[in-house]
This record gives C-alpha cells, sequence and structure tokens, in this order.
C-alpha cells in the first residue's frame, strides 16, 4: 500500500496511487479516476452489443423532439464506463467481485461529454471468509462541468493482504 495523503478539509483521506487491501481501508477514504470522452463509437457499439437500439440512442431527431440536444448515450453504458476508470485506476483496490449496485442516473450523459468519476469508501466489513471482506463504495460520475450525471453505491468484495486465519493470500 502506498501511504494516503493526509486528512482533507471534506474529510477521510485521499488515497495515492497503489494497491489497497481490505484492512488498508478505512470509511471516509476516497479518490477519483482519470476521465474518458464518450463517442459515437461507444454509443453505437453499447447498443448492438445489449441490443438496446432505443431511439433517444440512435436518433438525433428523435432525441431532441424528446428535450434533449442530441441521442444520449445509455445508463448503463455510463455506468459501465465509470466502472471501468475505476478498475483501471491508479488507485488499485485488491477486488474480488462486485456483489450489486444501488444506483441512480442525475443527468443525461451525451455523446462527447468527458466523464470522471468519485470515489469513497462509505463502510467495511468481514466476511466468513477468512480473505476477504466486503466493502461499499460511494461513487458519483461526473461531467466535464463537474456536474453529477450518476450516482450511487457498489458492494465490493476486497481481498486481504492477511487473511484473519493466518493463512497467506493468493
Amino acid at each position: 500500500m502506498t501511504e494516503p495523503t493526509p486528512t482533507t478539509a471534506a474529510g477521510g483521506r485521499v488515497l495515492a496511487a497503489g494497491e489497497y487491501w481490505y484492512e488498508d481501508l478505512m470509511p471516509g477514504d476516497h479518490y477519483a479516476t482519470a476521465g474518458v470522452t464518450v463517442t459515437e463509437a461507444h454509443v453505437v457499439g453499447f447498443a448492438g452489443i445489449v441490443g438496446d437500439l432505443f431511439d433517444v440512442h440512435m436518433d438525433d431527431e428523435f432525441a431532441r423532439a424528446q428535450g434533449f440536444p442530441g441521442r444520449i448515450a445509455h445508463g448503463l453504458l455510463g455506468l459501465s464506463m465509470a466502472d471501468g476508470l475505476k478498475t483501471r485506476c491508479p488507485v488499485r483496490l485488491m477486488g474480488v467481485a462486485t456483489l450489486g449496485w444501488s444506483w441512480s442516473f442525475r443527468a443525461p450523459i451525451l455523446i462527447g461529454d468527458r466523464i470522471h468519476a468519485r470515489l469513497s469508501v462509505q463502510s467495511a466489513r468481514p466476511t466468513r471468509r477468512a480473505d476477504r471482506g466486503i466493502v461499499k463504495l460511494e461513487m458519483k460520475v461526473m461531467n466535464q462541468d463537474e456536474r453529477v450525471v450518476q450516482e450511487g453505491t457498489s458492494d465490493l468484495v476486497v481481498r486481504r493482504r492477511e487473511p484473519l486465519d493466518g493463512s497467506q493470500a493468493s
């Protein structure tokens, strides 16, 4: 683990680049990801993969008639891209699997928007398995104007560096 920076005015530690195991994380720890620009290729590719060809994603005229400035990205595309930003971030949580999401779509993500995520540890609890714990993460997806476009929480299974039973983590 890289040492986190001291507590900020907002509370909690800002996590520096490095690996973080379950026992390294505390409620209030937080960090931000890099950003990515949402492109037409992302929207069309996602539509083809999941089969969601709804007009608001595929037809500019239809999207404008609904009050949007143009086609919008799928909400789940935004969530997927934000989770990808989390996964490839230099702050590397030693995760195993995501157990679930509680998620809200606050504003549309437009083609051309640049999104990034802000994450914070809400809680951590042990599991029955000695080699892991569960961390609840709050995630806010922001656009280039720092507007929250999506937000919610996820439960992430995180490996322990040293299992409670004394065996070695793999």
